[in-house]
């Protein structure tokens, strides 16, 4: 008898199944192809049918690859976000705090995320929206304690998302989400649910556009700071 474990093949990046985001995405970016002028309607009609019926990554690609676009779209081999930060990149003190006590607070907009942030929520409700903040860190720490409370978290949906926590008799749900850009920003939940409810998850059609360019200005910066 052959003992020996057998290796499964890798399957190529444009053979991998594709999912509702993936054919969401294709589909803003025809809409966008659309709406400067670079399709026809008709044109773009026939895309849209053919992206609804795309099984594969490889099969949505065609549909984008003469639109300028399609550089946003990563082939590069996926990398999975980390389930921790980076020891020291994030402090243990917060940059900023949001707190509930029988009351409602809501942090949304555009706003800068800093890298860590604190959030409780004691018979009360707090809602952090983080689809139109400015990410100046790659790295981003919200620390959630529901005692009683809700405390709801939206994040991009071309961001990494990662969880640490746990209810007691409570729920503590974080809708794992990785980018397919190796730059875009990790957004970490930790934190407990007692009682309460501890929610984070992505909101669609809420993008980071400008993560890569604004990383790149801020480098240059630093260089020329010391020159």
């Amino acid at each position: 008898m052959d003992l020996q474990k057998q290796t499964a093949p890798r399957v190529a990046a444009a053979e991998l199944r594709a999912s509702d985001a993936d054919r969401d995405r294709i589909a803003d970016i025809l809409r966008e192809a659309l709406a400067e002028g670079r399709l026809t309607a008709d044109e773009h009609a026939e895309r849209v049918e053919g992206v609804l019926n795309a099984r594969t990554a490889g099969e949505l690609e065609v549909f984008v690859r003469d639109l300028p676009a399609a550089r946003h779209v990563s082939a590069a081999p996926y990398t999975s976000a980390p389930s921790r930060p980076t020891p020291g990149a994030v402090p243990d003190e917060a940059d900023a705090g949001i707190v509930a006590v029988l009351s409602a607070a809501v942090r949304r907009g555009r706003w800068r995320a800093g890298r860590r942030l604190h959030a409780y929520s004691v018979f009360g409700s707090v809602e952090i929206d983080l689809s139109e903040a400015i990410f100046e860190y790659q790295q981003v720490v919200i620390r959630a304690v529901s005692v009683f409370g809700d405390i709801q978290i939206r994040v991009p949906e071309n961001v990494s998302l990662r969880g640490t926590g746990g209810g007691v008799l409570g729920n503590f749900e974080v809708a794992t989400l990785d980018s397919a850009e190796a730059d875009a920003p990790v957004v970490y939940v930790d934190g407990w649910a007692v009682l309460g409810n501890v929610e984070a998850r992505p909101r669609r059609g809420r993008i980071v556009a400008d993560i890569l360019d604004r990383v790149q200005r801020k480098a240059d910066k630093g260089v020329r700071k010391h020159l």
